[in-house]
């Protein structure tokens, strides 16, 4: 549910209009308290509407009485309240219908299987999306009239990765992104809903040229401390981002990363591959031990790696530390050698995002493969080793403070994934081999010392 102070900030979100008439989109209503809150603002002179009228979805039958009971007490408005499924409903409509004047939205959250009836009837309309969330967003900026404005809050998890790319190309080919607002507590905003994901609320005008983007923040759901920015749009998109993921960044200068003149390459101008960890181990159980005995080789987990080392095996780490190497497991094992690899998961409020580890081969002798569980990223060359320099050079630039700001600018939630690390920039192939020679002398890094090593790189 949303909470009340939510919904009037998303309400006063909304700009003046010199419509007559208001035709306002609430899908997924709950108990209508986005509805509500809008009409408050238009009953208490916030916006110049002579008539408002309310379409309102939502399917659990419980609620749908308290909201046709809370839309009726605005006698001024004429209010219809829909049990059907909006998705379906929508659907069967057709989108470019251009009613909805205005949409304010609060949409709920679940994955849409790929031939699930939502997916199905969301496909025929042109619509290519895997959650609900942004299914009803899609929709509703399909059914929005020329400069309708789109309310609504949602995760932060479509600013990026492949899966959403379809939604973000959907809603920017149709409308201008106008304003997005950023809690930053993740925990504080939803506190009594345990939500996981990073909320964001977002404003968007159908139809419209896109134009600078206003970015808010606040720790919390008191909008107490509201900072307010104005970036142009080609700071939230980058033009030359094949994936145009959305940025949101909180200060109006450059981050670091941005402005380092030797952080200009892909991994493909390095050589090198990053991969997802291939081996998943609920499905090879018969093939894991948990100690290495005849017949296996060492299977790495994210517990075996350290900024320091690689301990293997470990003993009480509750996972096998083995795999059996055979024609089962063989194509997912790796040569064994030097390898940088990073965290997929990180927990809610850890302080960083990006975790970096080098894995060394020397506790792993005399064993000529090993595998990599799927619970992090493998830097590689061409499934195999890099060498040492350059994979502890590549592991102290991951770990920089900056590469781990940049990062959270696009990724709203706790998992890291391979795509995300291949559409960043990195440093020179000799630049990384330079900084890898650097940590090899060191004998204890900090976080400063990472840091300061950033801003020396050879441009």
């Amino acid at each position: 549910m949303t909470p009340s102070s939510v919904a009037r900030f998303m309400a006063n979100m909304f700009p003046p209009s010199t419509l007559q008439t208001c035709h306002l989109l609430d899908a997924g209503a709950g108990l209508g308290a986005l509805s509500c809150a809008f009409l408050d603002r238009w009953l208490d002179g916030g916006l110049a509407f002579q008539k408002v009228e309310v379409t309102a979805y939502e399917i659990d039958g419980t609620l749908r009485e308290h909201l046709r009971q809370h839309l009726a007490a605005y006698d001024r408005v004429k209010s219809e309240v829909i049990g059907d499924d909006y998705i379906t409903q929508a659907a069967v409509e057709g989108l470019e219908k251009g009613f909805f004047t205005h949409a304010i939205l609060n949409p709920p959250y679940k994955k849409i299987n790929s031939s699930s009836v939502h997916r199905l009837a969301l496909r025929a309309v042109g619509i290519e999306t895997v959650n609900l969330y942004s299914a009803f967003v899609a929709l509703a900026v399909a059914q929005a009239a020329p400069d309708g404005q789109i309310v609504a809050i949602i995760p932060r998890s479509f600013c990026n990765g492949p899966y959403y790319r379809p939604f973000r190309d959907f809603i920017l080919e149709r409308a201008a992104l106008r304003q997005m607002h950023l809690f930053d507590s993740r925990t504080q905003a939803f506190k009594d809903d345990q939500v996981l994901q990073e909320n964001v609320i977002i404003r968007l005008e159908r139809g419209a040229d896109q134009g600078p983007v206003t970015i808010t923040t606040s720790t919390d759901d008191s909008f107490r401390d509201l900072v307010t920015h104005q970036h142009p749009f080609e700071r939230i998109v980058f033009p030359d981002d094949p994936g145009r993921f959305i940025h949101i960044p909180t200060s109006t200068g450059k981050s670091t990363i941005e402005l380092s003149p030797a952080v200009r390459y892909s991994l493909a101008d390095l050589g090198i591959r990053v991969s997802t960890g291939p081996v998943v181990d609920f499905r090879l159980k018969d093939q894991l031990r948990d100690m290495p005995e005849s017949g296996t080789v060492p299977l790495i987990y994210p517990g075996h790696l350290s900024m320091t080392g690689t301990v293997w095996p470990l003993m009480g780490l509750r996972k096998p530390n083995a795999i059996l190497r055979n024609e089962t497991t063989e194509k997912w094992l790796y040569p064994t050698g030097f390898y940088c690899v990073v965290r997929r998961f990180s927990s809610k409020e850890e302080k960083r995002r990006v975790v970096a580890s080098v894995v060394d081969p020397e506790p792993f002798h005399p064993h000529e493969m090993l595998g990599f569980e799927n619970h992090m990223n493998v830097f590689h060359e061409n499934k195999g080793g890099l060498p040492e320099s350059l994979a502890r050079g590549l592991a102290v630039f991951l770990n920089t403070s900056a590469v781990d700001e940049s990062f959270r600018r696009f990724n709203g939630h706790t998992q890291v994934n391979a795509t995300d690390l291949k559409l960043m920039k990195y440093p020179s192939r000799s630049a990384l081999t330079v900084l890898g020679e650097w940590a090899k002398e060191q004998r204890g890094i900090t976080q400063a010392m990472i840091d300061e090593q950033l801003g020396r790189l050879p441009a």
